[in-house]
């Protein structure tokens, strides 16, 4: 678990740097963080779900978990349910800062991909080494580490004290992956593990395309979509 907690242990520290610095930037600066972020949330979407692609079994699993996932967040109105939390939140605080999205784009940024999927369950097959520094099971969360410094220090710098609450999300996220691959040996089929990423990767290219203001297509309302693949290989494996 050294390499989990190392990673929670960077996004509040990136998180805590971006919130302290962010009252001393002027607006045209955080424009440009916003931009930024936009542009680096197209670029990690597409490296997460276009190399995938060719691995997956079933090329149209991730249109059916988007069309599913979106129809479910939209009747539950997951969307509609963040504004009325960021309006309360916003008039709290006599600001205009849409943080609570920013949470989500940040958990999103900081769950999907490679490293933060198969990091702890590589970590958790190798429990009696997991503790130690230099371990080659943990490469994967150290480097993921390093990476969710720099994006926690700069979606805090936009959006405030508010994504220090995406480290426990990262926390039980990995952790969970821990525990798969502890208990379960081989962790999460690599099926799964593909859809996942090319699902989330979907995601983040939404958040992105959000934050540049190109099209806000209801993020929010898309995030069930991750759970159609678990769902899919899990009645596949009963059956």
């Amino acid at each position: 678990m050294l390499g989990t907690i190392i990673n929670t242990i960077t996004i509040l520290a990136g998180s805590a740097f971006g919130a302290l610095v962010r009252t001393g930037i002027g607006e045209k600066y955080k424009k440009v963080l916003f931009d930024g972020l936009g542009l680096c949330c197209l670029v990690l979407g597409a490296n997460a779900s276009l190399p995938n692609m060719a691995k997956s079994e079933f090329p149209v699993l991730f249109i059916l978990s988007l069309a599913l996932g979106g129809l479910i967040g939209t009747k539950l109105n997951l969307a509609g349910r963040v504004d009325r939390l960021n309006a309360r939140l916003n008039a709290k605080k006599g600001e205009g800062n849409n943080g609570v999205q920013g949470l989500v784009t940040g958990c999103l940024l900081y769950c999907i991909g490679t490293f933060s999927i198969v990091g702890p369950v590589l970590s958790a097959l190798s429990p009696s080494a997991g503790w130690a520094w230099n371990e080659s099971a943990n490469t994967f969360l150290y480097t993921n580490a390093t990476l969710d410094f720099v994006s926690s220090a700069v979606l805090a710098a936009s959006y405030g004290w508010i994504m220090l609450l995406a480290a426990p999300v990262l926390f039980c996220w990995q952790g969970m992956f821990y525990a798969i691959g502890y208990f379960c040996g081989d962790g999460m089929p690599e099926p799964m593990r593909v859809e996942l990423s090319i699902v989330g990767g979907v995601l983040i290219l939404s958040s992105g395309l959000s934050i540049l203001g190109i099209k806000d297509c209801k993020t929010i309302n898309l995030l069930p979509s991750l759970l159609i693949p678990v769902l899919f290989y899990l009645i596949r494996m009963l059956f």
